[in-house]
């Protein structure tokens, strides 16, 4: 007796089949049942196909935004950091051009101050991620590309406006625009709650301040006549910090880096002209150095408690860029007074010439690459001793 259902085996040509109706029987043609078995079989691999295409899509976006606990760099600040926004705004403070980038993948210039590449490229390849971070005015990448990383830094600026203003390149406000567009995008390109949990939970990273002092405030008589003192420019300074830290925190971000100055009497351009003091670092400049980021320090403390789940770390580079520039053969340099593009003491930008016969053969020898910035490799261990000190909290 045939159950309910039940499928009796083909044994010849005509097929018993029990319908979903009880006890109504019916018989088809063997072709008839190859047919069946083909349309069911099409039904089952269209299903497949389509949980396949689900899936898929469920590991892109996871990918995303589970690549560890950080989804994506995002980056403000200035040549430090600077990926190549420069390239794309009439300025003179641009390196899209050789020897710069002559480390970089292909030998590429892309507008890095490096022979190679910076800190954030090093943090976003610790952090699981691309092993480059892209500059958000450059064409040649969209939102897709932004989604794991973004850059938003231009050479030349500083917390101050009135810096920016020196070299015509982007202020800080300006940054924090693009920033707002890279959101509007966002949201667009992976909805609203994707967008808000990958802002959320990126990291962000903040390298400025030098510009302020060595462009400005020690170079032009402006903010000199307006502060009597470099502490009161510090103190203003700090204000828009604060201010800058706010914002971005309304609109989502939680989890910064911020680094600030170097020893920056000891760059090679400050040495050079330090020549009554046999071009030793200027302790003056160091000294300020160490008095702002003591201030910062400050306002990373005050932050983080006034502003719930705020995550601002200190991430100060000061110490470990002391201990590279006074024992460079410690860390495998040889060379720690001068830059490698031309003489090294007063070349970049611009004035480091592709054609110049002083351009050292080995960068990897040199703690600078020229004048004002530090080599490939110098970038790669201070990256190492940044993420291994201050940004271990976030991986």
């Amino acid at each position: 007796m045939l159950a309910v259902g039940m499928v009796v085996q083909p044994l010849f040509p005509s097929i018993v089949y029990l319908s979903q109706t009880p006890c109504i029987l019916y018989s088809i043609s063997l072709w008839q049942h190859l047919q069946l078995q083909l349309m069911m079989i099409t039904i089952k691999m269209g299903k497949i196909y389509t949980l396949w295409l689900f899936l898929i899509g469920i590991i892109v976006s996871f990918s995303i935004s589970s690549s560890g606990k950080v989804p994506a760099i995002i980056v403000f600040g200035d040549s430090s950091v600077d990926s190549g926004n420069n390239n794309f705004i009439p300025t003179i403070a641009r390196s899209n051009f050789e020897p710069y980038g002559r480390d970089f993948y292909d030998g590429n210039p892309t507008g890095r101050f490096s022979n190679g590449r910076i800190p954030p490229d090093f943090i976003s390849e610790a952090f699981g991620l691309k092993p480059t971070v892209p500059a958000y005015l450059d064409p040649a990448y969209n939102i897709s590309d932004f989604a794991t990383g973004v850059c938003f830094a231009s050479a030349g600026t500083g917390f101050d406006n009135a810096t920016s203003n020196v070299a015509d390149v982007i202020p800080m406000w300006k940054e924090v625009e693009y920033y707002k567009d890279y959101q509007r995008k966002l949201r667009a390109y992976l909805g609203n709650e994707k967008a808000n949990e990958i802002l959320r939970e990126a990291l962000y990273l903040v390298s400025i301040g030098t510009n302020d002092f060595l462009e400005n405030y020690y170079t032009l008589p402006e903010r000199r006549c307006q502060f009597n003192t470099v502490e009161q420019y510090e103190d203003f300074l700090l204000g828009l910090a604060e201010n800058f830290f706010r914002e971005i925190y309304d609109l989502g971000a939680r989890k910064i880096s911020l680094t600030a100055l170097p020893p920056m009497g000891c760059l090679p351009l400050e040495r050079a002209i330090n020549v009554m003091e046999y071009h030793g670092c200027v302790e003056g400049y160091n000294d300020v150095a160490l008095e702002f980021n003591g201030k910062l320090g400050g306002l990373v403390t005050k932050l983080n408690k006034d502003l719930p789940g705020f995550q601002l770390v200190d991430a100060n580079a000061y110490d470990i860029l002391l201990q590279i520039v006074t024992q460079p053969s410690r860390f495998g340099f040889e060379n720690a007074m001068v830059g490698c593009c031309g003489t090294g003491r007063f070349e970049m930008g611009f004035f480091c010439d592709p054609q110049s016969p002083f351009t050292c053969t080995d960068a990897n020898k040199y703690v600078f690459w020229d004048a004002f910035h530090p080599s490939e490799k110098t970038s790669h261990i201070v990256s190492n001793y940044l993420i291994e000190k201050y940004l271990v909290k976030f991986r």
